[in-house]
Formats: C-alpha cells, sequence, structure tokens
C-alpha cells in the first residue's frame, strides 16, 4: 500500500490500477489529486507491479483483488474524510465488484473504460482450451496480447512502457480465467450495485475493452447519480492521452460536486 497525504485534505481517493500495468505509472494521476487537496491511497495488486508474490500474472482468485482494495478503502476510512474509488480498466472491473459485492464505505466511484468486455487477450484457440489447461497447469503462463500501442496515443509514455521491467508481458490461465469470470459476474449482477454515485469516462475509440459493453452496463444501471463521458478519439488510457487535463477536470467536477452535496446533507 502507499499513501500521499497532503495538508488540510477534503477527501481520500484510492486508486486501482488496470491489468498488466502498476502503480507507479499512475504518478502524475496521484499529483493532481494531491493538488487538488485529495489524500491518495493505492499501490499494485497482487501478482502485479512489485506485488508479485509467488508468481507474477497470477492470481488463485479474483477475490485477492477485491480483499486488497477493500484494505485500502479500510486504510481511507481512518481520515474520517469522504471517500472516492477510482478505477481504472481491469481497476474498473475490481471496483464493480468490490461495490457489488462487500459493504464498503464509499461517496463516490469513477470508472475509466472499466473492464467489462474485452476485445484483445490470448489466442482464440487458447480461450477453447483454457477451462481445461485451468484443471490441469493453472500457473502455465499465456502471452497478453497486449501492446502498448494499443492503450495510448502518447508515444513516449509507448516506449517507456516496452522498457519497463514491472509490466505484465505474460499471465497464467487461472489469471485468465478468473478475469473472464469476473466480467461475467460483473455484467450479471448489475442490480446488486449499491446506490453510491457514479462516474464512467470511457473510450471511444477503445482497442482493449469493449466500450460498448461498458456502456450498456452504465445504461441498465439503477441507481440514483451516474454520469457518463464518451471521449470518442481517446484511446483506451484516458488519463495518459494528450488531452489527460480535460479528463481530469471531469473528475475533479465529480469530486468536488459530491463533496458539495455531501456538506449540504450533512
Amino acid at each position: 500500500m502507499k499513501i500521499k497525504e497532503v495538508d488540510s485534505p477534503k477527501a481520500v481517493v484510492v486508486i486501482i490500477h488496470g491489468a498488466f500495468e502498476h502503480s507507479g505509472r499512475y504518478d502524475w494521476v496521484v499529483e493532481q489529486f494531491n493538488r487538488l487537496g485529495y489524500h491518495v491511497v493505492y499501490g499494485d495488486l497482487p501478482g502485479q507491479g512489485e506485488n508479485i508474490g509467488k508468481k507474477k500474472g497470477h492470481i488463485d482468485r479474483f477475490q485477492l483483488y477485491i480483499d486488497t482494495v477493500k484494505d485500502w478503502v479500510g486504510h481511507a476510512k481512518t481520515y474520517d474524510l469522504p471517500i472516492f474509488l477510482f478505477g481504472h480498466s481491469m481497476g474498473g472491473l475490481t471496483a464493480i465488484r468490490l461495490v457489488q459485492t462487500e459493504n464498503v464505505p464509499l461517496d463516490g466511484v469513477i470508472l475509466s473504460s472499466p473492464a467489462l468486455g474485452l476485445k484483445t487477450g490470448p489466442e482464440k484457440v487458447l480461450k477453447v482450451i483454457a477451462g481445461i489447461l485451468d484443471k490441469i497447469t493453472p500457473r502455465l503462463t499465456l502471452k497478453t496480447g497486449v501492446h502498448s500501442s494499443a492503450a495510448t496515443r502518447n508515444q513516449a509514455l509507448v516506449k517507456k512502457d516496452d522498457e519497463d521491467p514491472l509490466f505484465v508481458r505474460k499471465v497464467s490461465v487461472r489469471w485468465f480465467m478468473e478475469f473472464e469470470k469476473s466480467i461475467e459476474k460483473a455484467n450479471k449482477d448489475k442490480k446488486k450495485y449499491r446506490d453510491i454515485p457514479i462516474l464512467m469516462l470511457q473510450s471511444g475509440t477503445d482497442k482493449l475493452v469493449d466500450q460498448d459493453a461498458s456502456i450498456d452496463w452504465f445504461n441498465q444501471l439503477q441507481i440514483n447519480e451516474k454520469k457518463i463521458k464518451v471521449y470518442e478519439d481517446l484511446y483506451h488510457e484516458l488519463l495518459n492521452e494528450p488531452e489527460q487535463d480535460e479528463v481530469m477536470k471531469e473528475i475533479r467536477q465529480f469530486i468536488e460536486g459530491r463533496i458539495k452535496s455531501l456538506t449540504v446533507n450533512n
């Protein structure tokens, strides 16, 4: 767990990174949240970044991600401030599953291109036999099939990512199966999403996740306060795109609006 605090904080933001990447790629995002007056709690998920445990790119159960973020939220709770959950891609999926399955204190959820359907991944033939391999050799690793150039138009960052030793280039069969199952559950359990205000920011030129699946999930969500913003020309990693300031402005407006609403209601 990493913690970045500020003087006179107004809220706490818990950041959940996406698949294959790590928390170090969110330095700019953390700086922006700190500049706005928010504490930040974040870190590397199990099997990712520097939290590789016994095997890089492997988890036994997706629940490990949920439990990890639940601990981060638990720490955020100690500040006695409004808590906002920000999840990108698989981090967005984790945030959704956390809200659907756990009674954690949250004042708002921000989803960035959440993984509610996939466009890329292991070869189709491997998908077919993944269920068999999962029973025989769940730790067998497969190439992710994901390239940084599909995630962002920021070529300097693409080059940096290609040389980043913390990036996960292969994942286990079990990881893939758990990821797919969690996507299915997130879509099936829409009605279990608790009534927590949500802001969904979706890439309109997403080469990694199925934006239509995300938008469909959002449209079927039955809660009192929700907003979606689709950035038609931006790639998957919205906060790494040249228009990152515009995206961060949308997030700030959502958080500040929620803080104001909480203050009025209290």
